[in-house]
């Protein structure tokens, strides 16, 4: 049998208070997805989610733009109110991993107040307002993370980095979803200083994003949209990265930088092909894989 021992760390960035509930939808989406409750479709909330509390709201005329569903909300709740009372964020997710029968550990990348701001034409907005309720239309000219400088890491994180034996960062967005969690000071020279190998995956196939607004923002702030790009972002991070066919011209570019290049199939269409991605992820970090 294979050993299974993930530590996840995950963006705070996104998190928001609605309605008065603190939501974390980076660690809510890992915690769904790995206990197999995520909604495949939309990639995001709990499957066959009801919307009864949202649509009251909405009837009596609140302005209710951030979707819930009635059974997230009691996760929402139940860490508002555990966070109301002084616990830290670390400890509230491990309480919920636990109640959820989470196999993993799920850590954010800080307990202390981190938001991501953007940057727009018409002026800054909270990421949420952004990349939902304006569906991520506006140019990003600038990107900030508010509170990240006076942050510390959240217990754990710093260690994991140190005793990993192989460090994934996966297809995210690398300004906003990664880029958080590496302004938590120390987060960034913990990876850099690593023993570990390192290996991200990229999410930018062909010039365009698998999902959401990464090509598009990357190019706004004078990045190319690219694995070239993303090597760039990582310089000093990573040791290898994982390109998809499409990009497999880019391989002898990144291998200049230093950087072993493994093409791949990386859309993940279904659980076979997020397995084949993981199984070649992992294979290039040399950690042996098992069925």
């Amino acid at each position: 049998m294979p050993v299974r021992d993930l530590t996840v760390i995950g963006n705070v960035g996104d998190d928001t208070d609605v309605a008065g509930l603190h939501v974390s939808p980076d660690l809510d989406t890992v915690l769904y997805t790995l206990t197999g409750e995520i909604d495949s479709e939309r990639g995001w909330g709990l499957r066959d989610d009801s919307s009864v509390a949202l649509e009251r709201a909405r009837s009596l005329g609140a302005d209710a733009w951030f979707w819930l569903g009635d059974r997230d909300i009691g996760l929402h709740m139940a860490r508002t109110q555990w966070m109301g009372a002084g616990i830290p964020l670390s400890t509230v997710t491990q309480r919920l991993t636990a109640a959820l029968g989470f196999p993993d550990r799920l850590l954010p990348c800080t307990d202390d107040r981190l938001r991501t701001l953007i940057d727009t034409p018409s002026g800054e907005i909270d990421f949420q307002t952004y990349y939902v309720r304006h569906q991520h239309r506006d140019r990003v000219i600038g990107l900030r993370f508010d509170g990240a400088e006076q942050s510390i890491p959240a217990p754990g994180v710093i260690d994991a980095v140190a005793r990993a034996a192989a460090i994934l960062i996966a297809p995210s967005n690398p300004l906003i979803s990664i880029g958080p969690i590496l302004a938590v000071p120390g987060v960034r020279e913990a990876l850099r200083d690593r023993s570990a190998p390192c290996v991200a995956v990229s999410p930018i196939v062909g010039g365009a994003a698998v999902r959401g607004p990464a090509a598009e923002m990357m190019r706004s702030l004078g990045h190319e949209a690219s694995p070239i790009g993303l090597a760039e972002l990582y310089a000093e991070l990573i040791d290898v990265m994982v390109i998809d066919h499409a990009d497999a011209s880019t391989a002898l570019d990144l291998e200049r930088r230093g950087l072993s290049a493994v093409v791949t199939d990386t859309i993940m269409r279904d659980h076979e092909a997020r397995q084949h991605l993981a199984t070649v992820a992992l294979g290039a970090a040399g950690i042996l894989v098992q069925g």
